[in-house]
């Protein structure tokens, strides 16, 4: 055990060096995540026919495959039909954003589509147009619904970040395998990486409650004190929400 933490600080730099990256292929990820539920969420609630079926079909499409086989796809299949060769962070954030931002606009049409009927009608009885509305009224409710979705999504893609070691990414993953060889231990590298990730998971969701606390007093919704550091459902989150649209 301490070979391995020596080697760890004696490597610093190198270990804040994966760190970061595996920070950049987080937030990069979940942006590109967001940005592609919104669109593919919005189309599939679209009156075009067009719209809506091509946001099926691309929801269905990586939602049913391996982000594993994504990842490989586009570092190595890709190149050998276009030419062009991504750097291994971008195709990391390229597929996660493709691959969670397919789950994330099932979040985005479910949540829409569970704010009450009559908030619509307000919306129209007020001669808002449909954009207005949407922003003004649907998208405020709504948002507070997706947040816990959101949350769970960012999690689950943090938790995948250490695929990157396998598409030679200089993540953090891949510098600890290094230590790991080096020193030859394999358990104390492994319950290093298990409470790192910990820590950012835990950091990350801290965050995602304090998003959802100001998303809530936004809508005047009752906000608890604890609320912050308690873990909630996305269940909860909704009937919380229709709650206080009533």
């Amino acid at each position: 055990m301490s070979d391995f933490f020596s080697a760890f600080f004696d490597e610093l730099p190198q270990v804040r060096s994966g760190l970061w990256v595996t920070l950049e292929a987080t937030v990069l990820g979940a942006l590109a995540a967001l940005l592609l539920s919104f669109v593919l969420g919005l189309m599939s609630i679209s009156r075009l026919l067009v719209l809506r079926g091509t946001s099926r079909v691309v929801v269905e499409f990586f939602r049913g495959t391996s982000l594993y086989i994504q990842l490989f796809w586009l570092y190595y299949a890709m190149p050998t039909l276009t030419g062009y060769e991504l750097d291994p962070l971008l195709c990391g954030v390229v597929a996660f954003g493709l691959n969670y931002g397919a789950y994330g606009a099932e979040v985005v049409r479910g949540a829409i589509g569970s704010v009450p009927r009559g908030q619509y009608e307000a919306a129209v009885a007020l001669n808002m147009s449909p954009l207005h509305r949407m922003r003004k009224v649907i998208l405020p409710q709504a948002w507070v619904q997706m947040i816990p979705s959101f949350t769970n999504l960012l999690i689950q893609l943090l938790k995948c970040t250490p695929l990157l070691w396998l598409i030679s990414a200089a993540d953090l993953m891949t510098v600890v395998q290094q230590l790991r060889d080096r020193t030859g231990e394999t358990l104390t590298a492994y319950l290093t990486l298990l409470a790192v990730y910990f820590v950012l998971a835990y950091a990350l969701t801290l965050l995602m409650n304090l998003l959802e606390r100001g998303a809530k007093r936004r809508l005047g919704l009752p906000v608890g004190a604890g609320s912050l550091l308690r873990s909630r459902s996305a269940t909860e989150a909704v009937a919380s929400v229709q709650g206080g649209a009533r």
